[in-house]
């Protein structure tokens, strides 16, 4: 993996470069600059290089193959972006599990990714401990804590390095999952072209040796590795949050002279909105990011107007397809939109039997770009339902929303397709919330839909028919809860004496939305 000097420039203009051989090139050249920082923690770009080599080596020395998923699950720190690193040195596919989902949910992600091996750390152990673990995958303890096999005693020794790998474009990079409508676990298969097309997008927006990003939302999420890996192939700096603290956030920007941050909206707001916000010196900002939930226009005027650096908000999907971008500074009159398509995007709106419908037109939204997903890994059929292809043969991603393009050509969205609620940034996804209140002998029927949320932006409500009418509402909601991910758990719920359907049986969301979309959630409904 050694070669040259690269630089910014050299994988810009690149059509496809490693990243492994990228980040070689900046350990042998950036050498004592930090590269990776955590609360608790620095390592500088040699320490990043020779890490990486070891995790690769131990890898292949437990026989990992080329392509072969390596699960990571674990809250953001320096050896899990280590562990990634390493991975991908490895030629193998980092499989990147939800942590902060339910421990069950952990483990169906496991299985489906193969892995034989899984970093991980101690608050992912406790969450996995009564759980029956699979006995030939191999657990290794990030922290050196009793989660599983010592990293310190894992990794071979300083100075190890890995043996070749050739790494093909289309071969995987990472596979991050996503709770399907049916509550199955679907894993997002990216490849190295497509992390490669990213970074090429973001470098050339100006990340280079002096970047700074901070990144404040976890590694298994795409919002993340949109600005983790640009930020490391331009041979800058990352530090990573474990958990969001909007105070802590400003404390960090100001002390680390912050370059670039990709956030989503509800961190902007709870950022905008502490009492201590003009104190800190943000002069060091070039530019901030929003994507993965809608970003009122409002809260993006007020941080142009209050946040030094420019702002974009990217709009698209983890499975790829088309992504469109507003440089929210340069058009302050289209704060409503998402922007326009990103160059070399192509991005359409069809009508429900699958045509083109005219610029103005509302439909859901499909694209095509470079940063396209393989597929979802070892479901067919599922890649199949979200392809579209036009007159042409050309493969597009149904985004499974609903907008128009104005009369300029920015994107307005309109609505989900979907009844998926993303609430902090997180997608939840209302069938598996649905399906713990339902396996609860006092509830008959039940349906969850997003309602607005001051402190999230939008948050789970469960609307119940009741199979025994003196069963505490309060308790359902608590015991389904039990079960749930932090970033899963219903907020409210409400009793009705029957759900809306449609002729044929469907329960009619919408008009649930309708008649409890309004109403606060800092109260039990009933």
């Amino acid at each position: 993996m050694d070669g040259g000097p690269i630089s910014v420039a050299d994988v810009v203009a690149a059509d496809f470069l490693p990243l492994p051989a990228i980040l070689a090139a900046h350990a042998a050249r950036r050498g004592r600059a930090i590269a990776l920082a955590d609360e608790h923690r620095q390592v500088t770009w040699a320490e990043l290089g020779d890490r990486t080599e070891r995790f690769a080596a131990g890898l292949q020395a437990a026989g990992i193959a080329q392509t072969e998923p390596v699960a990571i699950a674990a809250t953001n720190s320096v050896e899990a972006a280590l562990a990634f690193t390493g991975i991908l040195r490895a030629g193998a596919a980092a499989a990147l599990l939800t942590s902060s989902a339910a421990g069950d949910t952990v483990l169906a992600m496991l299985a489906d990714s193969t892995a034989r091996v899984l970093f991980l750390d101690k608050a992912m152990a406790d969450k996995l401990a009564d759980l029956p673990f699979p006995a030939d995958v191999t657990r290794i303890a990030l922290d050196d804590s009793d989660a599983g096999i010592a990293l310190s005693d894992w990794l071979p020794p300083a100075g190890t390095r890995a043996a070749p790998v050739t790494i093909a474009p289309h071969h995987p990079f990472n596979i991050i999952y996503s709770s399907g409508t049916t509550g199955t676990p679907k894993g997002i298969v990216q490849s190295h072209q497509m992390r490669h097309e990213y970074a090429r997008r973001t470098l050339a927006g100006g990340y280079g040796d002096d970047t700074c990003v901070i990144c404040s939302t976890p590694l298994y999420s795409n919002t993340t590795l949109v600005s983790f890996f640009p930020a490391l192939a331009g041979g800058g700096k990352v530090v990573l949050m474990a958990r969001f603290d909007a105070q802590r956030f400003l404390e960090l920007s100001q002390a680390e002279r912050v370059t670039h941050a990709m956030l989503v909206p509800v961190q902007y707001r709870r950022i905008m909105e502490l009492p201590t916000f003009d104190q800190f010196d943000l002069s060091s900002y070039v530019m901030k990011s929003s994507t993965s939930a809608p970003f009122p226009a409002w809260l993006k005027a007020d941080v142009l107007k209050r946040w030094p650096g420019g702002l974009l908000e990217a709009y698209g999907m983890t499975e790829g397809g088309a992504s469109a971008i507003l440089v929210a500074h340069e058009f302050p009159d289209k704060l409503h939109t998402v922007g326009r398509p990103s160059p070399g995007h192509i991005m359409k709106i069809i009508d429900e039997d699958g045509h083109e419908v005219a610029q103005g037109e509302t439909g859901e939204i499909v694209g095509h770009s470079p940063v396209m997903m393989n597929g979802y890994h070892r479901q067919d059929a599922k890649t199949r339902e979200v392809e579209w292809h036009d007159d042409e043969g050309r493969r597009y991603i149904r985004h499974g929303d609903v907008g128009r393009f104005d009369e300029d050509g920015f994107l307005i969205l309109m609505d989900r397709s979907k009844d998926m609620i993303i609430s902090g940034g997180f997608n939840i996804f209302p069938t598996d919330l649905e399906a713990q209140l339902t396996c609860q002998s006092a509830v008959r029927e039940a349906a969850v839909i997003g309602v607005p949320s001051d402190t999230w932006g939008e948050t789970p409500l469960a609307v119940v028919v009741l199979a025994d009418p003196a069963a505490d509402p309060q308790a359902i909601l608590a015991q389904a809860n039990s079960h749930l991910g932090k970033t899963q758990r219903i907020s409210a719920i409400a009793v009705v004496d029957e759900l809306p359907r449609s002729a044929i049986g469907k329960v009619l969301k919408r008009t649930l939305r309708d008649r409890f979309g309004g109403n606060p959630v800092t109260h039990a409904f009933s």
